[in-house]
């Protein structure tokens, strides 16, 4: 009994040093309801998300999720403080409450939220080292630190002039995972049956008009929802599946420079040289996304953290569809199997998602407190 409450007491402390470090480097302390309207959340935290929230309806259907984050709470509460585009910084800690296969559901999380910085390099370079920073306040050992783009990736795809439903399907595969063997095999019609008719139909159809098509055949047919996903979702695979049948395929000089690129991997600098070669033997302008790609090493560097000690892979995003920019993880380099420490990184996009009137820059960082000490919970 004692042991347990020191170990309590304990946790409490470092959690406390935690976010005395973030609030003492200018981040203001805020905590979002911990009941949340659960919309944002199933259209913008992406599918790796919705099946692991936990969600009721009130009297009138309206449909909420206990927290299972604290980045979209954050941004909203920061719209509606009416400093929407305004330099705001914030810092958290508390319970959120998410499945995790072998680990508690409810669990605690700290981090901090940057908006409105358009020194964008140098925020992210801020956000990455100061919570890292704090993680070792809070207790952590030796950190793993890796570090993606997808900012940079994004660029490369857009420089090769690529069809909109392999941008979405190839964006979407690297956040997952996935090989690119799989990410370039056009979809079948899977275990449902043969949908050829019905893709035949939506090719080059206008794309609000064939989804409202299929949404409704699906509500004709009583179908809200398979497999966990939404009638939406069912529709949105549909269109892709058709846009993908109705384009001239993928060329092979273009997935070549796409595997070129995300053979890369190793340190930052090293990994900025090749990066440069491969625009110059493929004669893809280039030279911005990798400026600022150098810059913000430079901003890491310049905070005293040694940027050697970073792995950078092109190949590696993080599983949540809302980043738009850098992004990284510190695992426990002597468990990294436990999941990240820390992870976060840019996200541009995310705040006119929400109802922003206008682009708000953003980034920031998540820590799990849980995952700060050795011999702490194991999570997936």
């Amino acid at each position: 009994m004692e042991q347990a409450k020191d170990f309590i007491n304990q946790t409490r402390q470092r959690e406390e040093a935690l976010i005395a470090h973030l609030a003492a480097a200018g981040y203001v302390r805020t905590e979002p309801a911990i009941m949340q309207p659960a919309a944002s959340f199933l259209e913008l935290a992406g599918e790796e998300l919705r099946h692991r929230i936990f969600t009721t309806t009130d009297p009138s259907g309206a449909e909420f999720c206990l927290r299972p984050e604290f980045t979209i709470p954050v941004c909203n509460a920061y719209l509606a403080s009416g400093n929407a585009g305004k330099p705001a910084a914030f810092c958290y800690l508390g319970p959120v409450f998410r499945y995790r296969a072998g680990g508690s559901s409810e669990f605690h999380q700290a981090g901090i939220e940057s908006f409105g910085r358009g020194d964008r390099e140098a925020a992210d370079a801020e956000v990455m080292t100061l919570a890292l920073e704090a993680a070792a306040q809070g207790g952590a050992g030796k950190l793993n630190v890796k570090l993606g783009d997808v900012g940079l990736f994004n660029a490369l795809l857009e420089t090769l002039k690529i069809d909109e439903a392999w941008l979405r399907r190839i964006r979407r595969g690297i956040a997952r995972g996935q090989k690119l063997e799989a990410i370039f095999t056009p979809p079948n019609s899977g275990p449902g049956g043969d949908h050829t008719g019905v893709l035949a139909a939506l090719q080059g159809t206008d794309r609000k008009g064939a989804r409202a098509l299929v949404e409704d055949l699906l509500s004709i047919a009583g179908i809200s929802s398979v497999s966990g996903r939404s009638a939406g979702e069912i529709a949105e695979r549909f269109l892709e599946q058709a846009a993908l049948r109705d384009s001239a395929g993928f060329s092979q000089e273009k997935r070549g420079v796409i595997e070129n690129y995300l053979a890369i991997a190793g340190d930052p600098d090293d990994a900025a040289a090749r990066l440069r070669k491969l625009a110059r033997d493929a004669q893809l302008d280039f030279a911005r996304p990798l400026d600022e790609f150098e810059a913000r090493i430079g901003f890491i560097a310049a905070r005293g953290f040694d940027v050697s000690g970073i792995h950078f892979a092109t190949a590696f995003a993080r599983n949540l569809d809302y980043y738009t920019g850098f992004v990284f993880e510190a695992h426990d380099a002597g468990n990294p199997a436990r999941g990240p420490v820390v992870g976060g990184g840019r996200y541009d996009n995310l705040l006119m998602a929400l109802g922003a009137k206008s682009p708000v820059p953003a980034v920031g960082a998540a820590i799990w407190c849980d995952r700060l000490v050795n011999g702490a919970e194991a999570s997936s």
